[in-house]
């Protein structure tokens, strides 16, 4: 169904989660370090990819933070560490999503599989938001279109994750309108997966990051305290 590529030192999980994988039609391609797996993701970009964060030569952060700078497939990381630090600075880099070690096969197929429903890897259409209805998006300087995955901002390109895309277009659909976290869980991520408002906030910080490398002035996504987001036209 889909080319995924893992990396990870851990032998036995690489054989673990590439069995699981593979028995569901998937095409699972294994690096067992950082550096060789950031060349593969580069030169033969996969649907999806799955990376540890602690690894010799190049640990996972390291890896997901250079490829974020040239592309924006989706990824998944694993851990073994159990400190919230460590998830808050993953999704801050760009993650769609997080695993912590040990962790059930079904859980990991559940994520992948969301995760390829979401983007259309999966060899549908990409999945769109309970609001959207798939046709361009205009509000004021930002223009988003769903079929593309394509977002500017005043003419310029912004290259957004599929998680920051789906939350942002669930904020542009009705501007002026607040979205709790809640609101914006359920648009961007599948109702089997749980993220807590950490992952949302963090989301949101990167996209505002992303934007105002475009325009330093960009505040239209704006945070109501206690309560949630919301899109503010100008």
């Amino acid at each position: 169904m889909a080319n995924i590529t893992l990396v990870d030192d851990d032998e036995n999980i690489v054989a673990s989660v590439s069995l699981a994988l593979e028995s569901h039609g998937h095409k699972i391609t294994a690096y067992h370090d950082g550096v060789a797996g950031l060349e593969a993701l580069e030169n033969s970009p996969p649907d999806l990819a799955i990376l540890d964060v602690k690894m010799p030569r190049m640990d996972g952060m390291e890896v997901l933070r250079r490829l974020r700078q040239t592309s924006q497939i989706p990824v998944i990381m694993l851990t073994s560490k159990d400190e919230e630090i460590d998830e808050i600075l993953g999704f801050n880099l760009g993650a769609d999503d997080y695993i912590h070690k040990p962790f059930s096969q079904r859980l990991l197929i559940e994520r992948v599989k969301a995760l390829l429903r979401r983007t259309g890897a999966d060899g549908g259409e990409p999945e769109p938001s309970a609001e959207s209805s798939g046709k361009a998006i205009r509000r004021g300087k930002l223009v988003m279109d769903p079929a593309r995955h394509e977002s500017t901002w005043d003419g310029k390109a912004v290259k957004l994750t599929v998680t920051e895309f789906l939350l942002l277009q669930a904020l542009a659909q009705r501007p002026g309108f607040v979205k709790s976290r809640d609101n914006l869980m359920d648009a961007a991520y599948d109702d089997q997966v749980y993220v807590d408002d950490r992952t949302i906030d963090s989301h949101v910080k990167r996209m505002r990051k992303k934007f105002r490398v475009v325009d330093p002035e960009f505040d239209a996504i704006e945070t109501l305290y206690g309560v949630g987001y919301r899109y503010r036209e100008s």
